[in-house]
């Protein structure tokens, strides 16, 4: 196995524990903020698909373990997705990234969460909005934290370290690797 494979397959065990022991302690009730933060992050260091994959990840041990609705994932995934994609689509702008968030967890995943909870769940009396405002609230929270330390990370130019480490273009490694082998 290669060492980038190995060191995403961490990162992506790291934010799906992170995210897991997080979001039952730090959120407000019907918003999980953290969930997106970890999303936004997820996105950037790792791109769409690995992004889906911890939202999933996360989703499928909150859902198991702490009985927590299918909300965990309906809220979670598709802003993880798109969120994602726009950050790649805009060549690496972190802004992307957290309107991908807002956009695919705030209304698209918001949407979506009304037929899960209500044919599938047994809820009554919702409507095709009734979760926008919380999504959308938590998006904004998680979202704006995760602007912070994405803008910080790049500021101090430890994002793009990270980002070339997880994608194998750890130039100083593989130098360091190529030298010792000769």
């Amino acid at each position: 196995m290669k060492r980038y494979n190995l060191l995403r397959m961490i990162m992506m065990a790291m934010l799906v524990a992170i995210g897991v022991v997080i979001s039952p302690l730090l959120r407000v009730e019907g918003m999980c903020p953290m969930a997106h933060l970890i999303n936004i992050t997820a996105a950037v260091f790792l791109g769409p698909l690995d992004a889906f994959l911890v939202a999933l990840m996360i989703g499928v041990i909150r859902m198991t373990l702490m009985g927590i609705p299918p909300l965990a994932l309906t809220g979670a995934v598709f802003g993880a997705l798109l969120s994602g994609i726009l950050y790649k689509v805009s060549k690496g702008k972190i802004w992307a990234a957290v309107l991908g968030e807002i956009v695919g967890t705030g209304v698209i995943g918001a949407i979506i969460s009304y037929p899960v909870m209500t044919f599938l769940w047994g809820r009554e009396g919702l409507s095709w909005l009734f979760y926008v405002p919380s999504f959308i609230c938590g998006t904004l929270i998680g979202g704006s934290i995760a602007a912070i330390f994405l803008y910080q990370l790049q500021r101090m130019g430890a994002l793009r370290e990270i980002q070339s480490k997880l994608s194998g273009e750890d130039s100083i490694w593989q130098k360091k690797t190529e030298k010792e082998s000769l």
